[in-house]
């Protein structure tokens, strides 16, 4: 893995990016058809196996299922940042409508999301739409009971297993963070959670609830376990870079603090490029089919703060930012230190 820039200018890669970010319409529709149309179907087939008795055939159809939620997710998160059509409108309108299936209310993400890229490894501006993250002296200073709170949140078997589904299932039912921040996040959510009973009601009025249940539950757990990972490793990662407000910028951020995670090609695929985060933080009204394209123009950026598959297994172990060593360490590490 590598995260040190082949240009000294992070800022000028902002400038050079500007010619990707023009959408074409025609691909967009394609993707999304070459997406919702495969996951529809599998469904589809998997229900019906589940009611002629092969409730395995339908679990393991569940599992090419989640892949295309996954791409599908990636889909509405363009359109949140206004890079998958020209105009707000359809980006707005196809991301609600994902939303449904992905069980996250569009706006309010769209919001909170935002506040994550203008605050992507600044130390001094943590918050909203990121995994939490202290530093050694914020953990070692909090009284035993938030701090057993905060290694249980850590745990990797919490974080990946109970956590996505917590998160998709019963944290985004409720504007969290922006409960008073008007009624538009609160008509995001609701409005969503509505469209998601009616959904469910209506397919198991149609299959029954056991097909529904096996089905689209399992999806949808594999589905959300394959996001927070993802979200994880993109800027969980070792030789990932955060400072202070002072030394901070966006820029220097989306190069040094977001991972370029190297998958392979059927897995990028699946998770529509996201991977090549550095250049999407970098710029992110690119749409996601043209990330490749900027890596085979720029093989420059190929290398910065690139992580490998089998390489990232290993970062589930980092919780807490080291200030002194300007790296993240495990609890283990921390403690030794200690």
């Amino acid at each position: 893995m590598t995260s040190k820039r082949s240009d000294s200018s992070a800022a000028a890669w902002s400038r050079r990016l500007a010619d990707y970010r023009k959408p074409s319409h025609g691909r967009s529709v394609v993707e999304i058809l070459i997406t919702a149309a495969p996951l529809a179907l599998i469904w589809g087939a998997a229900w019906l196996l589940h009611r002629q008795g092969f409730w395995w055939a339908a679990l393991l159809l569940s599992v090419p299922a989640a892949g295309f939620l996954v791409r599908l997710f990636m889909i509405q998160h363009d359109c949140g940042h206004g890079a998958f059509f020209r105009h707000r409108h359809a980006n707005d309108w196809t991301g609600r409508i994902i939303g449904v299936l992905t069980l996250t209310p569009y706006d309010y993400w769209r919001r909170t999301h935002a506040m994550h890229h203008a605050t992507s490894g600044n130390l001094d501006r943590r918050g909203l739409g990121a995994i939490e993250t202290l530093t050694v002296e914020e953990y070692k200073a909090l009284p035993p009971l938030r701090r057993f709170g905060y290694w249980l949140y850590r745990n990797p078997v919490v974080m990946f297993g109970l956590g996505p589904a917590f998160v998709f299932v019963v944290m985004q039912r409720l504007p969290v963070g922006l409960m008073r921040h008007g009624w538009r996040p609160w008509i995001s959510v609701v409005g969503t959670t509505l469209s998601i009973a009616a959904l469910f009601a209506g397919l198991i009025l149609v299959f029954g609830v056991a097909p529904v249940l096996v089905v689209n539950v399992t999806t949808l757990l594999l589905a959300a376990t394959i996001g927070v990972w993802l979200f994880y490793v993109q800027h969980q990662f070792e030789g990932a870079q955060w400072s202070r407000n002072g030394e901070w910028t966006r820029e220097e951020a989306a190069l040094s603090g977001s991972s370029h995670y190297d998958l392979p090609p059927v897995l990028r695929w699946f998770t529509a490029n996201i991977g090549v985060h550095h250049v999407h933080h970098l710029s992110s009204r690119i749409p996601f089919y043209r990330l490749s394209r900027v890596l085979r123009d720029h093989p420059e950026l190929r290398e910065v703060s690139r992580v490998g598959l089998l390489e990232s297994l290993g970062f589930a172990r980092l919780a807490l930012w080291d200030e002194s060593q300007q790296r993240l360490v495990s609890f283990r590490e921390a403690r030794r230190r200690s």
